[in-house]
């Protein structure tokens, strides 16, 4: 008898990865894009990304409290759903609306931890992206505030001015209002984290390189949103014409594509379904851009592809081995 051979149930192969060390890279690939929300939009975005994150934290222990479960705030998944609400999130000027720099981190985060994850059975079992259904649930409660032109600041105590953003400008006057240069570094409106997208490049790299996320979905997800965009550009497509390849550094592609539409929960498993997911956002991306009175489309092309990723799953999982395809046999009368 081979005493090295072990028979046991699966899983056969295990990883020395853990949730905790995944969701920290997620932090560290996020410090970057955070950074420069910062420094680009003052102390109130500070505050905006810290309450956020402290939210998020506290109702997913009171969550797990009132419901009598193990509380899973060590895994760190909450903590990178408020930092990500939080960058989905306009700065808001201080002394405009002291009280919704506060109050919009707040319900976003609890909507985000309590419906669209916990309800559902918490971390992995989310079938969309908590921080986007946050995201949506306070443009649909906040539409002038979450929507509307940006604020940036004009030192770092968050005196700020009112800017639109590139996309919004490109949607109202038919020119992005900003170079390519100005939106690598981040010195245009938008949200805290979608500004930079030297950041956001540097950050989603990490992430492949370490091999928290593929590049199957990020990489399509971009290059759909230049093709499809150009092809509507050179077909004379009204709201197409003056775009141009700037588009992807703009709004939230890089954020959403590297970030988001990752999320192991609500996002295929097979490669092919990885692409397809890609694909399908980028497409839905640029239509709402172009065709849509919404400037931007990213979040809801990755909430919409998050509910096909279930289909595209059954659809691109592979055959089991030496399965056979039942034949069907006609009934003799």
């Amino acid at each position: 008898m081979n005493d090295n051979l072990m028979v046991s149930s699966s899983p056969h192969i295990r990883s020395k990865e853990t949730v905790s060390g995944v969701m920290r890279d997620v932090v560290i690939a996020l410090v970057p894009a955070t950074v420069m929300g910062i420094v680009y939009f003052g102390v109130t975005a500070a505050i905006m990304v810290a309450v956020s994150i402290l939210a998020a934290v506290l109702w997913e222990t009171l969550y797990n409290k009132i419901a009598k479960k193990p509380n899973t705030v060590k895994d760190f998944s909450a903590v990178i759903t408020g930092l990500l609400l939080a960058l989905n999130m306009p700065a808001l000027s201080f002394s405009e609306h002291p009280i919704a720099i506060f109050v919009m981190p707040i319900v976003g985060a609890g909507f985000a931890i309590v419906i669209a994850k916990q309800i559902f059975g918490g971390l992995g079992q989310n079938f969309i992206n908590p921080a986007l259904a946050g995201r949506a649930f306070l443009v649909a409660s906040y539409p002038t505030l979450m929507t509307g032109a940006a604020f940036k600041a004009t030192n770092f105590m968050a005196e700020a001015e009112t800017y639109a953003t590139p996309l919004a400008s490109m949607k109202e006057g038919g020119s992005y209002g900003a170079t390519l240069v100005q939106g690598l570094i981040g010195n245009t409106g938008g949200t805290i984290g979608e500004t930079c997208a030297i950041a956001l490049i540097v950050g989603g790299l990490y992430l492949i390189y370490k091999k928290v996320i593929s590049w199957r979905i990020p990489v399509l997800y971009i290059g759909t949103v230049l093709v499809f965009t150009y092809i509507l550009k050179l077909c004379g497509v009204e709201g197409a014409v003056s775009r141009d390849y700037t588009e992807i550094f703009f709004g939230g592609l890089m954020l959403g594509a590297f970030f988001m539409a990752t999320d192991y929960a609500s996002s295929p498993v097979t490669p092919l379904g990885q692409l397809i997911m890609g694909f399908g956002c980028g497409f839905i991306t640029v239509l709402i851009r172009v065709f849509g009175g919404y400037p931007e489309g990213v979040s809801y092309s990755i909430l919409l592809m998050n509910l096909c990723v279930p289909l595209i799953d059954r659809w691109t999982t592979p055959k089991k081995f030496g399965y056979v395809k039942p034949v069907k046999v006609k009934e003799v009368k």
